[in-house]
């Protein structure tokens, strides 16, 4: 290995860890049970997701009342909107989908995470 390539191998190395998220959590869809959350239930997943000021989010992301595109929307997202991430489960529709609370509007329910900041909450619903 030359100094140049070891030079840059010890550099890139720390920005990958630092970039690693704080908890060892299982990829999304790997090995992860499909859990459709039916339109218009009444079960609310628990908080477990630590982060509750996101801002961010596609313009006009509908929150759903179950985890499907199916699923009456309740409202919508705005970028400068702050989310308040409770969970995620993998659909049977093949997305992951996060259960959020727009804290800006107070709208609750699901949204699909490949229109969220940081795609959605990282931290799986229990079953």
């Amino acid at each position: 290995m030359s100094k140049l390539a070891a030079a840059v191998a010890g550099v890139a190395l720390p920005a990958v860890l630092i970039a690693a998220p704080a908890h060892a959590e299982t990829p999304k869809g790997d090995g992860v049970t499909v859990q459709h959350y039916a339109c218009n239930s009444s079960v609310v997943p628990p908080n477990s997701d630590p982060i509750s000021g996101i801002t961010g989010g596609t313009s006009g992301a509908r929150i759903r009342t179950g985890s499907s595109t199916s699923c009456t929307s309740v409202g919508t997202i705005e970028p400068s909107h702050r989310l308040d991430y409770y969970c995620y489960t993998s659909a049977n529709d093949g997305y992951t989908w996060t259960y959020l609370r727009n804290v800006t509007t107070g709208k609750r329910g699901w949204v699909r995470d490949d229109l969220l900041p940081n795609y959605g909450s990282s931290y799986h619903c229990p079953n």
